[in-house]
């Protein structure tokens, strides 16, 4: 194999060129898709060696050990030149006239291919998939780490070939292939915003706090009172009653009930040893004699008043009516 003299050795197809835009042969429907173009000669070779079709390449960069695929459009190219999209020049690095080492390789059908827009404007297309899908078609493959380019509407979009499956290059001529996109590049998660809680809203809740807590210091609480006599005297003998206080306020009134119950039954029993009327009190019958007698002497001592003479009908004197 070598390059003076345009000659071909071995039972495979493989030869440097120097690369050139397709700009020079006043050719740019090959920017819209991955095929060179090759010398004549090129054709004579690979028509002997019987290769599978379609024919495609295998394209390395020595120089920065950077390698693609392609396949071919035309061999019309002069002698020693070959012309390639100026995309696929990029992704090896290459510039007007360096040297290209090109090899005919067969490839798998592609299954599966995840790509990644460099920016979010692919995305505002109408319908990216249909755009995509009708580009792909001028392409015969494709390899791991490419960015191929997509024309649309007078604007070139540019989209990374992230992976490729079953391998690191594939074939995607008559083949039903998955395709996935990957965020793009320029894309950036929007940053969860802290929604600031207003002064109005948190003065609001201290004041709610605030009277919340002044209703539970102003909770009545039943039965703690003092105990007072009906005469006006004072209880002999009485203890304050004091209420724990409670979480519920139905316990507190039990409570409080319960306390309050042995001294109401204190207060009867010093009220009737003070030979006083108790309203409504169970008192026992020593003390119900006690007081009798006490009524009975009351009666005694009270003078005996004079009856009144009382009405009776038909009692007056008679008078006639003559005179």
């Amino acid at each position: 194999m070598f390059f003076e003299g345009y000659g071909y050795h071995g039972n495979s197809f493989e030869q440097s060129y120097r690369c050139y835009p397709a700009s020079f042969i006043d050719k740019p429907q090959l920017e819209a898709g991955d095929k060179i173009i090759m010398p004549p000669s090129a054709l004579d070779r690979l028509a002997s060696l019987h290769i599978d079709y379609p024919m495609l390449f295998h394209l390395s960069n020595d120089a920065t050990n950077r390698v693609s695929h392609c396949g071919v459009l035309e061999f019309i190219a002069e002698e020693g030149m070959i012309y390639m999209p100026y995309w696929m020049m990029e992704n090896l690095l290459l510039q007007e006239g360096d040297i290209i080492h090109v090899k005919n390789v067969t490839l798998p059908k592609g299954t599966y291919v995840k790509l990644q827009p460099h920016t979010k404007d692919f995305l505002d297309i109408s319908n990216p998939k249909a755009i995509l899908e009708t580009t792909l078609r001028n392409f015969s493959c494709l390899t791991t780490g490419d960015s191929i380019m997509v024309a649309y509407n007078n604007k070139k979009y540019y989209i990374d070939i992230v992976e490729t499956k079953p391998s690191s290059a594939v074939s995607i001529i008559e083949t039903d292939c998955e395709v996935d996109f990957a965020p793009p590049l320029d894309y950036k998660e929007p940053e969860r915003q802290q929604t600031p809680v207003p002064a109005a809203s948190k003065l609001g809740a201290q004041v709610q706090e605030t009277e919340t807590e002044s209703e539970d210091a102003q909770i009545f609480t039943p039965f703690t009172g003092a105990a007072r006599r009906l005469d006006g005297k004072a209880p002999k003998d009485e203890s304050p009653i004091v209420v724990s206080p409670a979480n519920n306020g139905k316990s507190k009134s039990i409570n409080s009930m319960k306390q309050a119950i042995p001294s109401t039954s204190r207060s009867n029993s010093s009220r009737q040893t003070m030979g006083k009327l108790v309203f409504g009190s169970n008192s026992n019958p020593a003390s119900r004699g006690a007081q009798k007698a006490a009524a009975t002497n009351e009666t005694k001592e009270e003078p005996p008043k004079k009856e009144e003479p009382k009405f009776q009908a038909f009692t007056g004197k008679k008078y006639s009516l003559k005179g």
